[in-house]
C-alpha cells in the first residue's frame, strides 16, 4: 500500500532567517517600549491618561452645550468609542511610517530587514492602545451609568480594520517621509481634519445628505460606524461598507511594501 510522501524539511538557510527575524522583531519591540514608554516616568500611565483627558474635557464641553449625546445616554461612552479606533489608527500609522528612518542603524545586521521594522512597531503599537481601549472602556460603565450592550465579535472586527488601515497607510508613508521628507509636512496638514471628519464627535446619520457622500469614502468613518455599533445595540448603520474598508488596505499595504522592497536600500542609503 503506498505511502503519502513526507513533507520535505526547510532548508537550513530558510530556518535560520524565520528565527532569526522573529528575534529581530522582539528585540526591535523590546527597544521601541525602552525608548517610547520607559524616558519618562509612568510612561504607560501617561498612554491611558491622554485619551482619558480628551473624552472628560470633550464630554464636559458637549453636555453644556447638548442635553445627550447623538447615541445612548452617557457623553463618556459616546465619544470614547469614536476616540479610541481613531487614535489606534493614528498612532500606529504614525509609527509604521517612521519605521525605516527609527531602524536605519539596525538594518546594517543582515539578519533585520525593513519589514521587521514595520511589524515590531505596529505590534507594539497596536497592543499598546488596544489595552488603553480595554481600561478606558471597561472603567467608563463603572463610573457611568451607560445603557449599552457589547457585541464583542464587532469591537473586535473594528479594531481589526482600525489596525489593518493604519498598517496600510503607514506603510505607504513609510515609503514617502523617506524618499520626499518634505511630504510628512503636507500629510500632518491632511491628517489633522480626519479628527472631524471620521465621526469622533457625531454619528454619520446627522450629516447633511449633500456631504453624506463625500464622507463616506472616508474609511474611517466606516470603522467608527462600526464601533459604535458594538456597544449601541439599537443602532444599525446599514451604510457601513467592511469591503471597502478591506480593499483601501489591502490597495495601500501592497503598494507600500512593493515600494519599500524595490527602494528600500536606496532609501536607507539618502
Amino acid at each position: 500500500m503506498p505511502t503519502a510522501p513526507s513533507r520535505a524539511p526547510l532548508p537550513p538557510t530558510q530556518t535560520r532567517r524565520r528565527f532569526g527575524s522573529i528575534r529581530a522583531v522582539l528585540a526591535l519591540i523590546m527597544r521601541e517600549m525602552a525608548t517610547s514608554y520607559g524616558r519618562s516616568p509612568g510612561g504607560y500611565i501617561w498612554a491611558v491618561l491622554e485619551p482619558v483627558a480628551a473624552i472628560t474635557v470633550m464630554s464636559i464641553v458637549f453636555s453644556a452645550l447638548v442635553r445627550s449625546p447623538a447615541l445612548g445616554i452617557s457623553f463618556p461612552m459616546f465619544y470614547a468609542t469614536g476616540m479610541l479606533p481613531f487614535l489606534l489608527y493614528n498612532a500606529v500609522q504614525g509609527k509604521v511610517a517612521g519605521g525605516l528612518t527609527y531602524s536605519r542603524p539596525f538594518m546594517a545586521y543582515p539578519t533585520v530587514t525593513y519589514f521587521d521594522s514595520l511589524v515590531a512597531r505596529f505590534t507594539l503599537e497596536t497592543m499598546t492602545k488596544l489595552l488603553v481601549g480595554y481600561i478606558v472602556l471597561t472603567g467608563i460603565p463603572l463610573l457611568f451609568e451607560t445603557r449599552t450592550h457589547l457585541n464583542f465579535a464587532i469591537i473586535i472586527q473594528a479594531y481589526a480594520l482600525a489596525a489593518a488601515l493604519a498598517f496600510a497607510v503607514g506603510s505607504v508613508n513609510c515609503f514617502m517621509f523617506t524618499q520626499f521628507p518634505v511630504y510628512q509636512r503636507f500629510w500632518a496638514v491632511l491628517n489633522a481634519p480626519l479628527f472631524i471628519l471620521s465621526g469622533v464627535f457625531f454619528t454619520y446619520e446627522l450629516v447633511p445628505t449633500e456631504y453624506q457622500t463625500l464622507l463616506w469614502y472616508n474609511p474611517l468613518i466606516h470603522v467608527t460606524g462600526l464601533m459604535r455599533s458594538g456597544f449601541y445595540s439599537t443602532y444599525d448603520p446599514d451604510w457601513i461598507s467592511i469591503p471597502y474598508v478591506i480593499g483601501v488596505s489591502l490597495t495601500l499595504a501592497v503598494l507600500g511594501l512593493l515600494l519599500l522592497r524595490r527602494y528600500h536600500r536606496d532609501l536607507l542609503n539618502l
